[in-house]
């Protein structure tokens, strides 16, 4: 099994004291020069010397460096790092990464939780999982917690909302090894996995167009600081100046808050319901609907019904939808890969462990899939 970077230098420095060119009480190289000497970041290098420190090989003095401590390591080679004499690793390491993330669901984010914690046991990682409901305090929390418990690397989907969360950006600046799933965070520096939710808008829109529709409306909870709704308000929008076609912003209805995690138990749907009665009243002409979320989809269905329409008037499209009890998609819908988002998310993070650059955006292809209303 190929060695982890960090894990090269602690081997490396083991045999450095086993073959004695590093003896009792000599200064170890630091993070700066051993990050030099190895070509790896310097969360690498602290990394490698932290598990120095925890096994005993060395001793860390504040301000003065690191030094090799007692005689303790054992005639035998290691010929990998796991042969080691055993207490230079210690069994209290589990290897932990975290993943925080709002709320997930069978149309969006079981499908990603899972694949996440299939490629962390292959990389050799524990993932731990913290929803947050969407709530601020939460994520915040959520965050310390996993601190606490000694995470070597976090995947976050951040929460909607107007203002960034100050415990991840404090984690961002510090170098951290972080990794957005689902969503950037604009102007920040992190690795993110994403689907390009602009095209993936554009392409439900202009089917629309496609089928002869004039007059479509899109629904969404509040776009601002949330860079996949953002996306995707703007993926409609591009769509009507591709088309050569008018937008009329009175079909946006960007005010719907009963899907978000945090209103999702409470009486916000019911509220969202009185608004697209409202709207299809004030709109009676508007047929065609782009809902941003599965679950504003069903809510539209769900007042059609109620206002005693025929759902065969009007077309709805959505992003990940669920299939009926015949395995047929409920509406067309952009279907995301969870799968390799998980997967690529995953592996962005170990390769950051490892002391690798990683790219800052990383973009996960989608499909449409077309609902058979025959």
């Amino acid at each position: 099994m190929e060695l982890h970077l960090y894990e090269q230098i602690y081997v490396y420095i083991v045999q450095e004291i086993k073959e004695g060119r590093l003896k009792e009480g000599d200064r170890v190289s630091s993070e700066k020069e051993l990050a030099e000497q190895f070509g790896v970041s310097r969360i690498t290098s602290k990394k490698a010397l932290e598990k120095l420190a925890d096994s005993g090989v060395i001793k860390r003095i504040q301000g003065k460096g690191s030094f090799v401590a007692d005689s303790i390591i054992g005639e035998q080679e290691p010929k990998h790092y796991s042969e080691v004499k055993p207490s230079l690793v210690p069994e209290d390491d589990k290897q932990l990464i975290g993943f925080i993330i709002p709320d997930f669901s069978d149309e969006f984010g079981l499908r990603l939780l899972r694949s996440m914690e299939k490629r962390s046991a292959e990389h050799n990682y524990q993932l731990i999982i913290k929803r947050t409901c969407g709530d601020r305090d939460e994520e915040k929390r959520a965050i310390d917690l996993f601190m606490g418990l000694g995470i070597k690397g976090l995947i976050v989907t951040p929460i909607h909302g107007q203002h960034y969360n100050s415990e991840l950006l404090r984690l961002v600046l510090d170098r951290f090894p972080i990794v957005l799933a689902d969503r950037y965070l604009k102007g920040i520096p992190v690795c993110s996995v994403y689907t390009d939710n602009k095209k993936a808008a554009m392409d439900l829109t202009r089917h629309l167009i496609s089928k002869g529709h004039k007059k479509i409306a899109f629904l969404s909870p509040p776009e601002e600081n949330t860079s996949t709704l953002e996306e995707r308000l703007l993926g409609y929008t591009f769509a009507f100046t591709q088309e050569g076609m008018n937008l009329n912003k009175d079909y946006v209805l960007t005010n719907l808050k009963g899907t978000l995690p945090i209103n999702i138990n409470g009486t916000a749907i019911e509220s969202d319901k009185e608004t697209i009665k409202h709207f299809l009243k004030q709109h009676p002409d508007v047929k065609a609907f782009v809902a941003s979320e599965f679950l504003i989809a069903t809510m539209l269905a769900q007042v059609i019904h109620s206002m005693g329409k025929s759902q065969e008037e009007f077309e709805i499209v959505c992003f990940d939808s669920l299939n009926d009890y015949l395995g047929q998609p409920i509406f067309t819908h952009i279907k995301q890969d969870e799968k390799r988002m998980g997967e690529l998310a995953v592996d962005m993070l170990i390769s950051q462990l490892d002391g690798a650059a990683v790219p800052e955006l990383n973009i996960i292809e989608h499909r449409m899939v077309v609902k058979n209303n025959t």
